[in-house]
């Protein structure tokens, strides 16, 4: 291998929200900090958890509501005109 080509790897330490940590080591120099690691990661855990990036699943909620809504309206007028 060449000389003084290759990045240094140094030891970080890796911290997720759900406040698990641990070390590994990259050619990054300081801490990461992660939203989502192994221990909460539905995939390794079986379990589904809704993680909400600046406002998408509220923001996905509302628009859907209101096709939802759009849709049901036309519905029970034309109920309405049958009767």
């Amino acid at each position: 291998m060449k000389q003084g080509i290759h990045p240094q790897y140094e030891d970080i330490k890796v911290q997720c929200a759900c406040g698990n940590s641990f070390s590994t080591r990259s050619t990054r120099k300081d801490d990461l900090h992660v939203e989502i690691c192994s221990n909460c990661h539905p995939f390794f855990t079986g379990k589904q958890k809704l993680v909400d990036t600046a406002g998408r699943v509220d923001r996905f909620n509302r628009r859907y509501k209101k096709a939802d809504a759009a849709a049901a309206a036309p519905e029970t007028a034309e109920a309405g005109a049958e009767a």
